[in-house]
């Protein structure tokens, strides 16, 4: 069988693959790269050649970057930015939290915008008598929307720049991409404050799991008549840890008292709950200084610094009721913010000036971050998001194999056999359409790494530049909108706004109208054919 012939059979397998969402992405990318090698269409070194591709370094060393501005506070700060200044006009608070997704989402995942901003949105359209239904959907489509304005917002934007590079164009700058982000950004915030309250379905909000320091704070006060002020025990520096005496605890028989230090981290201890409810005193907190001997099941509550924290609740002696670190990502500003910022400042500033090749500059940013322990390696691990690295790695040797084996010419001659002498416009709305339909069913990195041999093969075809075929398969893997699974932001309102399966598209199709516009009839005009 010939080699073309191999590679459109995969190309379907995976395909099937993805829509059913049946099969993981990482195996589905890997099972394609393995395909390739036994079918002999790629040799083994060009098989693995694309988790050594300097786009899968660019997405490793990125995501480093945002663990630290989550890591650091700078997010939670940015999201309280919006409690300050959403005030309690559904206009005002349209454009503020509109505006402030998009900068967030400019930076940091799309997923990580709606994290972020999740809870606050929550807060402050309920503060202003607004359902949060009226708001979450909005709030994943422009943290969505936000990701086309810088060129590290999204993996996307780093494959299709690095296409159009290798393809004989060039690389996007690295504020590019807001020459069709900002329009987008700007019509979808219109259209919610025209449309949005009639097209936004009115569901119930369901409670949030994101911590509020804050209101754990009180809740703590009055478990353990604890006489420290709500604002002190969760700070940039420190932070408190609520515990359970573990079985077969080495801490069983100690005795222990409020105001004792811990032996080993140097934390302080604020109370004791006794939690054997069999006794008269049970669950009765340590009124005096006189010590209490600890048992299995026994409540401490502890205070130090993060650090002596995470190493803390690390022991087998016990087991956390909450981690800290979901209340210290909480913590606007914390330790290190300053670092981070300086860090991320000139990082942005190399990939702008193009002063040297994009993966280096992130690379030299996760670096420093790390050398500055800003991040730690563990954070580092756990930071990096595996299945988008295999998924990337693995599905690049099949864009290969569509330009070697010249599956992506036998396309691209299909196309403009087609269409015939008609505008390249045409060539291009084909495939943004193609593309926002797979988009509703398959991740956007998945679809765009698929339609892309096939856009550059047509724009070699159509002997025209590659630049706005790239381009508006970035703004067309954005415009995800249909369904709650098209994006995991999109999935993480749906419960949060007690959303239904089918209210997605009502907001999300005249957007989807609006972003096929924008790739069609606007990218050409700045990127010209």
């Amino acid at each position: 069988m010939e080699p073309a012939t191999w590679t459109f059979i995969i190309l379907g397998a995976a395909m099937v693959a993805f829509i059913s969402a049946r099969v993981p992405l990482a195996i589905v990318a890997s099972g394609v790269s393995l395909a390739l090698w036994a079918t002999g269409v790629l040799t083994l070194p060009e098989v693995f050649a694309g988790f050594g591709n300097q786009t899968v370094v660019f997405i490793v060393s990125l995501f480093i970057v945002i663990e630290a501005l989550e890591a650091s506070g700078i997010t939670a700060w940015l999201a309280n930015f919006v409690v300050s200044r959403a005030g309690g006009s559904r206009t005002r608070l349209v454009v503020v939290i509109g505006v402030s997704a998009a900068l967030l989402g400019a930076f940091i995942s799309v997923s990580g915008t709606v994290g972020a901003l999740l809870p606050v949105v929550v807060v402050v359209t309920m503060r202003a008598g607004i359902l949060p239904s009226k708001m979450l959907i909005p709030l994943a489509f422009l943290a969505s929307g936000g990701s086309l304005l810088t060129l590290t917002a999204s993996p996307v934007n780093i494959v299709v720049s690095q296409a159009a590079k290798d393809s004989g164009g060039r690389a996007f700058g690295y504020f590019e991409f807001a020459a069709a982000g900002v329009p987008l950004v700007v019509l979808t915030i219109v259209i919610v404050l025209l449309a949005g309250d009639r097209l936004l379905p009115r569901r119930e909000a369901e409670a949030l799991g994101k911590p509020d320091p804050l209101a754990h704070a009180r809740t703590l006060q009055e478990n353990y008549s604890v006489d420290v002020p709500s604002d002190a025990l969760f700070t940039a520096r420190e932070g408190v840890a609520e515990v359970l005496i573990a079985p077969r605890s080495a801490l069983i028989g100690r005795r222990v008292s409020p105001g004792m230090p811990t032996r080993n981290e140097g934390l302080v201890v604020l109370g004791v709950r006794r939690g054997d409810d069999s006794e008269p005193a049970a669950h009765e907190v340590t009124g005096t200084n006189d010590p209490l001997e600890l048992r299995a099941g026994d409540a401490v509550l502890v205070q130090g610094t993060w650090d002596a924290l995470d190493r803390y609740v690390a022991s087998p002696d016990v087991i956390a009721v909450a981690p800290p670190q979901a209340f210290h990502r909480a913590v606007p500003l914390v330790e290190g913010y300053r670092r981070t910022l300086v860090i991320f400042a000139l990082m942005v500033l190399l990939l702008a000036t193009g002063l040297v090749p994009t993966a280096v500059a992130t690379m030299l940013a996760a670096g420093a971050l790390i050398l500055t322990k800003v991040v730690r390696i563990p954070a580092v691990y756990r930071a990096v998001p595996w299945t988008i690295v295999i998924l990337v790695g693995g599905m690049i040797p099949l864009s290969t194999a569509f330009v070697s084996t010249g599956a992506a010419d036998i396309v691209a001659d299909l196309v403009t056999g087609f269409l015939g002498e008609s505008s390249p416009r045409i060539a291009l709305l084909v495939i943004c359409v193609i593309s926002m339909l797979l988009g509703q069913f398959m991740s956007n990195l998945a679809t765009v790494l698929v339609m892309m041999p096939i856009a550059v093969a047509i724009s070699q075809a159509a002997d025209v530049s590659v630049q706005p075929f790239m381009m508006g398969l970035a703004v067309c893997g954005a415009a995800s909108f249909l369904t709650p699974v098209a994006t995991a932001g999109n999935l993480m309102v749906m419960r949060a706004g007690g959303y239904r399966f089918g209210d997605f598209w009502r907001l999300g199709l005249p957007l989807m109208v609006v972003y096929l516009g924008v790739a069609v009839f606007y990218v050409p005009l700045i990127w010209h054919f």
